[in-house]
C-alpha cells in the first residue's frame, strides 16, 4: 500500500503522458504490483466516477483535456486570418478550449466545416490552449439541415424547416441524441442512403420546442449559422473597457447634437446638429460613436467582430457586432453623458451643396435622445415637453438643412423607390399581434440624408488622402435585367428610354409615371429585382443607386464592421492616435471586403426567412379566408401573390389555378391556360382564398377566385367538348385598365 499514489499524482502523470496512460501504464510508473493493482483500480474508478478522468476503450483520460490525436472540424478564419477548430468531441465541465490550427506548406487546402484528424500539442500563455498540425483530412463539409424530429420505433425521421426542401432525412437510433418527438434540431448528413432512399442524419444539436415563444428567430440564427454567443475572452475584454477620455481629443460638448431614432432602440451610434448660416446655407455636423476606442485591431473583440460581419436584426432579437457593455453602453450616444466620437461637420450653400467638410475626433455630449415621431411632431408644430425647449436650437436648424438638401437629391436624381416596410409587432409572450407598414416620416428621411452626406464625406476624405479603405458599392444594373424591366413597363403600359446610358433618373420617370395606378406597386418591385446587389470592396466602381460616384460606410460602426474600417482609415489618415488601421487590417482588405458582403447577406435572408414565418404565423388563424393581391411573379409550377393587407407572399401553384394544362411563356412572364387561354401574368389584381399557411417553413398556399375583378373561366366539362370563350389578351386588359384608370383620375 506503500506504493499507491495519490488522486492528484495520477491526475498529473496522465496530463503528463497523454500517449501511455493505460491501467498497466500507470502502475508501471507508479511500481504497482500485485494485490496493490486492486487498490489503482478501485482510485481509478473513483476518478472516473468524479468526472475527472474518462475511460476511452483500456486508456485514462483527462476530462479536462484533449487527447494528443482527435478530430477536428475547422471553424471560419477570425478577424486576424487566424484558423481556429473545434474538436467534435469535448465531455469537459468547462469552456470548449480553443485550437489553433497552424497547417505546413505542403498541407492540402482546409476549407469551412471540413473535419480532420490532427496531433494536438498543448500551449501556455496565449489566447488559445492547443495546436493543432494535420494528420488527414476526413471529409469535407457536411451538409447540414435544420429540422423538426419525428419519433420512431427505430430512431427517427427529420421533417426539414426550409420552403425549398421536402425530402425527409432518417435518423439512426444511436445518432437521436435523445431528442424528443417534435424538437427541433439541427442535424448533419453522414454516409451513403439509408432504407426508403432517404439520405441518413445524425443529430448535432437539440434546439427546443419549437412552437416556443421567440422560438421563430432562433431557428433562423441556427440555420444561417448566425453567431449568437460571444465566447467568454470576449465578454471579459468588452466589460474591462474603461470610458474614454479627453486625452488627444476635441472638446465638443457645447454642440447641440441629439439622436433621432426608432422609440424602442436600445442603441444610438449617430448624432446631429446644424445652424443656419446667414447666406442661406447650413453648416450639418453628425457625431459616430467612436467604436474603434473600445474595439482595436487584434483583440478579442476585433476577431469577433469581424466573424459576425454585422448585427442581424428579428422582430423579437437582435444579435448584436458587438457585446452589450459595448452597443448599449459605453459606445451609445446616451441623452446627457459624455461619449467620445468621430465627428465631420459639413458646410452647405444656399442650393444644398456641400462645399467643405472636415473631420475631428472628440468628446460629445447629447442634449436629447429623441424618436422619430416625436421630432416629427415637433417639426410640424406640436412640440412636447422635451422637444419644446430645442425648437430654435434643434429643430428648426435641422429641418432647414433637410430642406437644402432635398433640393441637392432632386438634382442628383437618386433611385426613388418606393416600397414600404413591414412592422412586426408581438406580444410580451413572442406571438404575432399585429403586421402593419411603418409610415414614413420626413424625420427619417432627414436622417437618411444625412448619413448619405457624411457617408460621401469619408469617402472623399479618405481618396484625398490616400488611405486605404472600403467602398459601398453599387453596380449599374445589367441589358439583360433592364431589357426585362422594360418588357414589364410596356405591358403595363408606360416607357422606360432605350438606347442612352442608363441613368436613375430614366427609372425615376418610370416610377412616377406608375405612381398612383394600379402597376405602382408592380413597377417598383420590377425595378428593384432589376438592380444589381451592393456589396463591399477596396477599390471605387460608385453607387448607381444613390447617383454617387463616391461612397463608403461611416456612421453605423456598432453593428457594421465595414463602418470600423472607414473610422480607422480616418485616424490613420488624421494621426489621431495608435488605434487606426493595422498592416494586417490593410493587407486582408480584400478578403475581409468579402467576408462582410457575405455576412450582410446572410443577416438579410435570416431576417426575410423569420418574417416569413412569422408571417405564416400571423394567417395560420384565417385559413379559408378571402384575400385580395397582386401577382408578383411568374414560374412554371404557378404564381405568386403579393397579399394587400400583411405584404406576404404566398404561392398559387398550378394545381389550384384551374383544371387545364398551362403553358409558360418565361419571356412575357405569363402562364397561358391551354383550353380557356386564361393569360396570369405580372400585375394582375386577384382575389384568393389562403388554403394553407406553414409557420415552421414560412410557406402559404393560396386558391386563385378572381383575375382581374372576373370569376375564373371554367374548362371544358365532362361530355362535353369545345372550348370556353377565350379571356382578353395582355395587351387589350392592361390597355383597359388604364383607361378606367385615367376616368377614376377624371373623376
Amino acid at each position: 500500500m506503500a506504493h499507491l499514489p495519490s488522486k492528484e499524482q495520477i491526475m498529473e502523470w496522465v496530463a503528463d503522458n497523454p500517449d501511455a496512460n493505460s491501467k498497466r501504464d500507470i502502475a508501471k510508473a507508479f511500481g504497482i504490483k500485485g494485490a496493490e493493482r486492486i487498490e489503482l483500480k478501485r482510485l481509478l474508478k473513483e476518478l472516473e466516477a468524479d468526472g475527472q478522468l474518462e475511460r476511452r476503450r483500456r486508456h485514462y483520460l483527462d476530462a479536462e483535456r484533449l487527447p494528443p490525436v482527435t478530430v477536428l472540424e475547422l471553424l471560419p478564419p477570425d478577424g486576424s486570418g487566424d484558423l481556429f477548430a473545434r474538436p467534435l468531441e469535448w465531455h469537459g465541465e468547462g469552456p470548449m478550449p480553443r485550437i489553433l490550427y497552424a497547417p505546413r506548406e505542403s498541407d492540402p487546402a482546409l476549407g469551412r466545416g471540413d473535419r480532420f484528424l490532427g496531433r494536438l500539442v498543448e500551449v501556455h500563455g496565449e489566447d488559445h490552449q492547443y495546436q493543432a498540425r494535420l494528420i488527414r483530412r476526413i471529409t469535407a463539409a457536411p451538409h447540414r439541415i435544420t429540422g423538426i424530429f419525428r419519433k420512431e420505433a427505430e430512431g427517427g425521421r427529420i421533417v426539414p424547416i426550409d420552403k425549398g426542401q421536402d425530402k425527409e432525412w432518417r435518423v439512426r437510433p444511436d445518432a437521436t441524441q435523445d431528442a424528443q418527438n417534435g424538437e427541433l434540431v439541427q442535424a448533419e448528413q453522414i454516409g451513403p442512403k439509408g432504407r426508403m432512399g432517404l439520405p441518413m442524419a445524425r443529430i448535432i444539436e437539440r434546439l427546443g420546442d419549437p412552437s416556443a415563444p421567440r422560438a421563430v428567430s432562433l431557428i433562423a440564427i441556427h440555420q444561417h449559422g448566425i453567431p449568437d454567443d460571444f465566447p467568454d475572452a470576449v465578454i471579459e475584454e468588452a466589460e474591462g473597457r474603461k470610458p474614454a477620455t479627453m486625452k488627444g481629443r476635441e472638446d465638443l460638448r457645447d454642440l447641440a447634437l441629439v439622436t433621432i431614432d426608432p422609440s424602442d432602440a436600445r442603441d444610438h451610434d449617430d448624432a446631429v446638429a446644424a445652424f443656419i448660416e446667414e447666406d442661406g446655407g447650413a453648416t450639418i455636423w453628425v457625431a459616430i460613436a467612436d467604436v474603434a476606442h473600445y474595439v482595436t485591431p487584434g483583440s478579442a473583440l476585433d476577431r469577433e467582430a469581424w466573424l459576425r460581419g454585422n448585427s442581424t436584426y428579428f422582430p423579437d432579437r437582435v444579435v448584436p457586432m458587438l457585446p452589450e457593455a459595448l452597443s448599449a453602453d459605453l459606445c451609445s450616444l446616451h441623452e446627457g453623458v459624455d461619449r467620445p466620437v468621430i465627428a465631420v461637420r459639413m458646410r452647405l450653400d444656399a442650393q444644398g451643396n456641400k462645399i467643405s467638410h472636415n473631420f475631428h475626433r472628440g468628446m460629445m455630449h447629447s442634449r436629447a435622445s429623441l424618436a422619430y415621431e416625436q421630432a416629427q411632431a415637433a417639426a410640424d408644430g406640436n412640440p412636447d415637453e422635451q422637444t419644446a425647449p430645442l425648437m430654435d436650437s434643434v429643430i428648426r436648424p435641422l429641418w432647414h438643412a433637410y430642406d437644402l438638401l432635398k433640393q441637392a437629391r432632386a438634382r442628383r436624381q437618386p433611385l426613388d423607390l418606393d416600397l414600404p416596410e413591414r412592422r412586426i409587432e408581438l406580444t410580451p409572450d413572442g406571438r404575432v399581434k399585429s403586421v402593419n407598414f411603418r409610415e414614413r416620416l420626413d424625420a427619417h428621411r432627414l436622417i437618411e440624408e444625412f448619413m448619405v452626406l457624411a457617408n460621401v464625406a469619408a469617402a472623399e476624405e479618405l481618396s484625398r488622402r490616400q488611405r486605404p479603405l472600403l467602398f459601398r458599392v453599387h453596380e449599374e444594373p445589367s441589358l439583360e435585367k433592364i431589357d426585362a424591366l422594360r418588357e414589364v413597363a410596356q405591358a403595363s403600359g408606360f416607357t422606360l428610354a432605350k438606347g442612352q446610358v442608363l441613368q436613375t433618373s430614366h427609372l425615376n420617370r418610370l416610377l412616377a409615371q406608375s405612381q398612383g395606378t394600379d402597376f405602382d406597386e408592380l413597377i417598383n418591385i420590377s425595378t428593384l429585382r432589376s438592380m444589381t446587389q451592393a456589396y463591399y470592396h477596396p477599390e471605387n466602381f460608385g453607387h448607381f443607386g444613390l447617383a454617387l460616384k463616391s461612397y463608403a460606410h461611416f456612421t453605423s460602426p456598432i453593428r457594421r464592421y465595414s463602418d470600423l474600417i472607414v473610422h480607422r482609415a480616418l485616424i490613420s489618415g488624421h494621426g489621431w492616435g495608435k488605434d487606426g488601421l493595422s498592416p494586417q487590417d490593410m493587407e486582408r482588405l480584400s478578403e475581409t471586403a468579402t467576408h462582410i458582403s457575405e455576412t450582410e447577406r446572410r443577416s438579410m435572408a435570416a431576417e426575410r426567412d423569420t418574417t416569413d414565418r412569422y408571417l405564416a404565423a400571423f394567417l395560420s388563424e384565417r385559413v379559408g379566408t378571402e384575400m385580395t393581391g397582386r401577382i408578383s411573379g411568374v414560374q412554371k409550377f404557378g404564381a405568386f401573390v403579393k397579399l394587400d393587407e400583411t405584404g406576404a407572399d404566398g404561392l398559387l401553384p398550378i394545381r389550384a389555378i384551374g383544371q387545364e394544362y398551362f403553358h409558360f411563356d418565361a419571356g412575357a412572364q405569363l402562364l397561358v391556360g391551354s383550353d380557356t387561354g386564361l393569360e396570369i401574368g405580372l400585375g394582375q389584381r386577384v382575389t384568393v382564398r389562403l388554403a394553407e399557411a406553414v409557420p415552421m417553413t414560412g410557406g402559404l398556399t393560396l386558391d386563385l377566385l378572381e383575375l382581374d375583378g372576373q370569376a375564373l373561366p371554367r374548362g371544358p366539362q365532362k361530355g362535353k367538348r369545345g372550348r370556353a370563350p377565350r379571356r382578353m389578351s395582355t395587351k387589350s386588359r392592361l390597355a383597359e385598365v388604364k383607361r378606367a384608370t385615367k376616368r377614376r383620375r377624371k373623376t
